[in-house]
């Protein structure tokens, strides 16, 4: 299983240099809000995606006034010990992510190389925005386990992008739609193919973590929506030709896609608490957690922001109790309270590493790790 065992941050958010060596089981990062607690975890996210799990383009996360950023982190991975992954990202160059010295020859080759999970505040963007964030969620989470569907989803994008640009300039040409959505057709199938198993597999698992965190109070459900359940996609498309040439975009297909996420079959955004939202949200990335570590053999590293905000501490117990009594691999923890967290991961192992977070700086409170 990889596990993070130094890492190197450059300019990142407000991170201007840090170097930090962590604990293989549990680390805890305190401080107030604000201090840089969810910098530190994006970062470590940032390693595995080459992409920020908060924001969505990287222009967001250079640290104020300079136009790039340097990550590097030393991982043990499954035969193999002190693997040097690092990304280079400079405003207007194309992103660089090397392990070792050898630079990837496309970014998307290191999806899935570490396996990662993140829980965080902007999680409820899930719940209360469109359907793009929860295809995101779904994209990153496929694409680690399925690189088909990753190189099949950007040829799809590319496509996508070209027909819309045929659409915008007015050109009403059914010939070359034609070809665009023959084209299309078979990457939207085996697209919408994945999305429906994603949605079959993580329901049942997200139902069993959300009774366990909620004490089986409600019942839950992920589904699965697209267009396809009209038909293959050049005839859905052919149906909406007018519709695209009249608005200039188009307005059908796996872009639009959509999984519901649901309390009692009502829309979790409107019937659910805050606590109940935060409950599921915790439960869907554990589902994922399990799935990602059947797949591999081996868990995923674990980002787990800001946890216990909107929680009772009766959930709190129950969840807490899941991580201790699983094979849960490498977890990093972010709390605003120091009292609480100690209480609660002491109770779990003597393993763990404590790290306070101030304006970007982040200091170790329980003795030097050997690096």
């Amino acid at each position: 299983m990889p596990v993070l065992k130094k890492i190197v941050i450059q300019d990142f958010r407000n991170i201007q240099l840090q170097e930090l060596a962590f604990s293989p089981n549990i680390n805890c990062i305190w401080g107030g809000n604000g201090e840089g607690k969810t910098n530190l975890l994006d970062a470590i996210y940032y390693l595995s995606m080459t992409k920020s799990g908060i924001q969505a383009s990287d222009k967001f996360v250079f640290r104020h006034g300079c136009r790039g950023f340097a990550l590097s982190g030393l991982y043990d991975l499954q035969g193999e010990d002190d693997v040097r992954f690092s990304i280079q990202v400079t405003d207007g160059a194309e992103k660089k992510v090397r392990r070792g010295d050898k630079q990837y020859a496309r970014v998307s080759e290191h999806i899935g190389v570490l396996p990662i999970v993140m829980v965080s505040p902007a999680d409820t963007d899930l719940v209360s925005e469109s359907g793009e964030e929860r295809r995101r969620f779904a994209n990153a989470f496929i694409s680690q386990i399925d690189r088909q569907y990753l190189a099949d989803l950007q040829q799809y994008n590319r496509l996508l992008a070209q027909r819309n640009k045929l659409l915008k300039e007015h050109t009403q040409d059914d010939g070359l739609l034609d070809v665009f959505d023959l084209r299309m057709a078979p990457l939207a199938a085996g697209i919408a193919e994945a999305r429906r198993r994603f949605a079959a597999t993580i329901d049942p698992i997200a139902g069993g973590y959300y009774r366990a965190i909620s004490g089986g109070r409600e019942q839950v459900s992920v589904g699965y929506k697209t267009d396809l359940d009209k038909g293959p996609l050049d005839e859905v498309m052919r149906e909406h030709r007018q519709r695209d040439y009249a608005l200039g975009y188009t307005t059908a297909g796996i872009q639009r896609d959509d999984f519901p996420f649901t309390m009692e079959d009502f829309p979790i955004r409107r019937c659910g608490s805050q606590g109940q939202q935060k409950s599921f949200l915790v439960a869907l990335k554990f589902a994922q957690y399990e799935i990602m570590k059947n797949n591999w053999g081996f868990p995923p590293i674990l980002l787990l922001d800001d946890l216990f905000d909107k929680l009772d501490m009766d959930r709190v117990g129950n969840l807490l109790q899941m991580v201790a009594g699983n094979d849960f691999g490498q977890i990093f923890i972010s709390d605003t309270d120091k009292t609480r967290t100690e209480a609660l991961i002491d109770h779990i192992t003597s393993d763990r590493a404590y790290f306070k977070a101030s304006a970007g700086s982040f200091t170790k409170l329980d003795g030097d790790l050997q690096v």
